[in-house]
C-alpha cells in the first residue's frame, strides 16, 4: 500500500462522506446546516482514520445505506397485527406498594402485572432498569446508565429473597422512606445494601436452597469478562467515593483509569469478595427480574413486560471503563439547534464505536439489545433514530458545532431483527424530534412499531376508519419528558420552565398560546369524534382537566387505531406532576416524585378503572378474542 497523507481539506470532502461523516444536515425547520470541516475532521479522528482509507484492502468500513435486507423482519405475532394491545406504562421507581422499601422494586412489579391484567390490560410498560452508580446513587436517572448489560440492584425486593429476616432491617428508616413523598435514593441504598451485605455473609455460610452457588457460577459464567468488568468498577467507585473521589473514573487518580493497570489488578486481588458481592447482587436482579417477566405471562399478559432501552451510556460509568474500545471517548451523543433549545442539546452520552457493530453475529449491539429483550415481549427503543444516525459534539464543545455520522443501519437492523426473533420481543422505535427522509419507511418495513404521541400529533386530520387496519406503532398520551395530561392541560411545564429561566417571559406567552390552540384543537377532535358534546367543545368549558375529559381523551388515543396503545399509570390516578423536567437538575426533583396512590388502593380507584374500561371497550384482550 502506498504511504498514505493526512487528511487535508480535499480529502475530508472525498472520504468523510463515504463513511457516513455527513457534510450538513437539515434541521427541524427545514433549513440545511452545514457541519464544520473541524467537527468532520474530529469525527473521522475519533473513528480512528487520520490517514486516507484505502477501500481495496480495508473491508471494515462498508458505507452506510439506509437499507432493510429481504427477509429481516422484528417479531411482531399474528394476534397484535389482528387485534391490538394496551398496557399500563409506569416509571419504576414510582411506584408506591405497602411493603416497598422507599423504592418501587421488581415485587411491585408483579403486583402492578397482576393488577392490570384483572383490568384487560395485555402488557406493562416500565422505565429502564439498567445500571446505574451504587456508590452515587443520586446519579439517578434511568436514561444515563452506567451500564446497558446489567440492572439497577435497587430494585431487587430484598424481603423478598429466602434468607431475609425482619431482624435485619432498621424498621423505623424503612417506615421513613416508604411515607417519603419523593425516591431518598442515598437512604435507599444504605438501608438495602446494609441488609444485602447480610444476606450475602449469611449466604455463603448457608446457601439458600433456592439460590445455590452452582446456578451463581453460571451465571458468571455465562456473563463472562463483561460482568467482571462491572464489578470490578463498582468495587473501586465505592473505594473511591470514600476517598472522596467521585463516582465515574474520570475523576479517578490515573493510575486507577485502565482496568488492566497494576493499581486496579492490586484492588482486584485484594477485594476479591467485595467483586463477587456485586456479581451476586447482579444474578438476584437478574433471577428476580426473570421471576418478574414470567409471572407477568402468567397473569394473563399477552406481552408480559415491556421494558425501556436507553440511547446510550454516560462516558464515565463501567461500561467505557470496562470496554473502552467500544465507544468514541472523544465525542458527545446530542441534539442540534432548533426552535425549543436555540444552542442546542448536550445528552451526556457517549457514542458506539460503528466498527463494532458491522457484524449482526457478533454485534455488541446485539449484545446489548439481548440484555433486555431476554425479559421482554416488547421493547422500546429510545431515540430510535441511533440505528441511522446520531448527532455527535467534540469534547469541550458546544451542541451546536456538532454533526451528523451515520451508523451501519442495514447490520444494526439485522442484529436488532435477530434478537427480536429469538426472544418474541415486539420492537418500538421511538422516532420523534428531526427523522431523516426514509427513516420510517425502512423501519416499517423491517416490522419495528413507530411512536405516536398524541401531545405532538395533527389533531385537525380525519381519523381512521373504525375497521381500519391497525396502524405500525405505538400510541401514547405523552412521554416520560412531558407532564401528565392534568398538568399538561394547566401548562404546569410552561409555568415551571418559566419560574427556573428555562426561557423568559416573551417565550412563555407564546408557549401558552400555542397550548391553547393545541387543548382547543383536541377539544374539538374529541366531539367530531363523538365523545363529548360538540356544545362543550370550547375552553370555557373546561377550565381544569376532570375525569371525564380525562377518559375521552383516552378513548379518542384508542381511535387513532394504532397496533399498541400505553397508558401512563401517572394518568390513570389523576397525577399532574412531571416525571422529569428537561433543562432542570436540582431546580426539580427529576426521577424522584412517587405516585400518590399505592398498588393496593387502585382496584377502588374510580378513574383508573374508568380508564381501563376505556380500553377494554376499544381494544378487547387478545385472549378473550380467541
Amino acid at each position: 500500500m502506498p504511504e498514505q497523507q493526512k487528511i487535508d481539506r480535499p480529502k475530508v470532502e472525498d472520504w468523510a462522506e463515504k463513511l457516513g461523516v455527513t457534510k450538513a444536515y437539515e434541521d427541524l425547520q427545514g433549513e440545511t446546516k452545514e457541519i464544520p470541516d473541524a467537527t468532520r475532521r474530529e469525527i473521522l479522528k475519533a473513528l480512528g482514520i487520520e490517514q486516507e482509507p484505502d477501500p481495496t484492502a480495508d473491508k471494515r468500513w462498508p458505507q452506510p445505506a439506509l437499507d432493510v435486507p429481504d427477509g429481516v423482519k422484528c417479531y411482531l405475532p399474528e394476534w397484535l397485527q389482528r387485534d391490538g394491545a394496551w398496557g399500563i406504562s409506569v416509571q419504576i421507581y414510582e411506584i408506591l406498594s405497602e411493603r416497598d422499601w422507599g423504592i418501587g422494586d421488581f415485587e411491585d412489579i408483579k403486583t402492578l402485572s397482576r393488577i392490570a391484567a384483572s383490568v384487560g390490560a395485555s402488557f406493562i410498560g416500565l422505565s429502564p432498569l439498567h445500571a446505574l452508580f451504587l456508590s452515587d446513587p443520586q446519579r439517578n436517572s434511568p436514561y444515563s446508565p452506567s451500564s446497558r448489560l446489567f440492572f439497577n440492584p435497587l430494585h431487587i425486593a430484598v424481603d423478598q429473597l429466602p434468607g431475609f429476616r425482619e431482624d435485619l432491617v432498621d424498621h423505623a428508616e424503612l417506615a421513613r422512606l416508604r411515607s417519603s413523598e419523593t425516591v431518598d435514593y442515598p437512604a435507599v441504598a444504605r438501608l438495602k445494601l446494609l441488609v444485602l451485605r447480610k444476606l450475602w455473609d449469611d449466604w455463603k455460610m448457608e446457601e439458600w436452597q433456592e439460590f445455590s452457588r452452582n446456578d451463581f457460577e453460571q451465571f458468571k459464567s455465562e456473563k463472562g469478562d463483561a460482568l467482571l468488568g462491572h464489578c470490578l468498577f463498582e468495587s473501586l467507585s465505592s473505594a473511591m467515593v470514600k476517598r472522596g473521589h467521585g463516582s465515574g473514573w474520570r475523576d479517578w487518580p490515573e493510575e486507577y483509569r485502565d482496568r488492566h493497570a497494576p493499581a486496579v489488578e492490586r484492588h482486584a486481588a485484594e477485594h476479591g469478595d467485595d467483586i463477587e458481592f456485586y456479581a451476586w447482587l447482579q444474578w438476584l436482579a437478574s433471577r428476580q427480574m426473570q421471576e418478574a417477566a414470567d409471572f407477568a405471562k402468567r397473569a394473563g399478559l399477552e406481552l408480559g413486560l415491556y421494558l425501556d432501552f436507553a440511547v446510550g451510556e454516560v462516558p464515565d460509568g463501567s461500561s467505557t471503563w470496562s470496554t473502552p474500545g467500544l465507544v468514541l471517548p472523544s465525542m458527545k451523543v446530542g441534539a442540534p439547534p432548533d426552535a425549543f433549545s436555540s444552542k442546542g442539546q448536550d445528552w451526556g452520552l457517549v457514542p458506539l464505536h460503528p466498527q463494532h457493530l458491522l457484524d449482526p453475529d457478533t454485534s455488541h449491539y446485539g449484545r446489548l439489545i439481548d440484555s433486555s429483550a431476554r425479559f421482554a415481549g416488547a421493547l422500546r427503543l429510545d431515540h430510535a433514530m441511533t440505528l441511522w444516525q446520531l448527532f455527535l459534539i467534540p469534547q469541550d464543545q458546544e451542541a451546536s458545532a456538532g454533526g451528523y455520522l451515520r451508523y451501519p443501519f442495514t447490520q444494526m437492523i439485522t442484529s436488532l431483527a435477530k434478537v427480536s426473533q429469538e426472544r418474541q420481543t415486539v420492537v418500538i422505535g421511538e422516532d420523534l424530534g428531526n427523522v431523516p427522509d426514509g427513516f420510517r419507511p425502512a423501519l416499517q418495513k423491517a416490522g419495528v412499531l413507530g411512536y405516536r404521541v398524541l401531545y405532538f400529533e395533527d389533531l385537525a386530520e380525519e381519523q381512521p376508519a373504525a375497521d381500519a387496519p391497525l396502524a405500525l406503532s405505538l400510541g401514547c398520551l405523552s412521554t416520560h419528558d412531558l407532564p401528565p395530561l392534568k398538568g399538561w392541560w394547566r401548562g404546569a411545564d410552561i409555568e415551571l420552565a418559566e419560574e427556573v429561566g428555562l426561557f423568559d417571559a416573551e417565550a412563555a406567552v407564546r408557549l401558552r398560546e400555542e397550548r391553547a390552540e393545541r387543548k382547543l384543537t383536541l377539544l374539538q377532535a374529541l366531539a367530531k369524534a363523538e365523545l363529548i358534546p360538540s356544545s362543550k367543545a370550547n375552553l370555557h368549558r373546561w377550565p381544569e382537566m376532570t375525569a371525564d375529559l380525562l377518559v375521552a381523551a383516552h378513548r379518542f388515543l384508542l381511535q387513532t387505531r394504532s397496533m399498541l396503545v400505553a397508558v401512563r399509570l401517572a394518568d390513570m390516578v389523576g397525577e399532574s406532576r412531571s416525571t422529569n423536567v428537561p433543562g432542570t437538575v436540582d431546580e426539580y426533583p427529576n426521577w424522584r416524585l412517587k405516585l400518590k396512590v399505592s398498588l393496593e388502593a387502585l382496584g377502588e380507584m374510580s378513574l383508573f378503572r374508568r380508564i381501563a374500561e376505556a380500553q377494554n371497550r376499544e381494544i378487547p384482550r387478545a385472549g378473550e378474542k380467541g
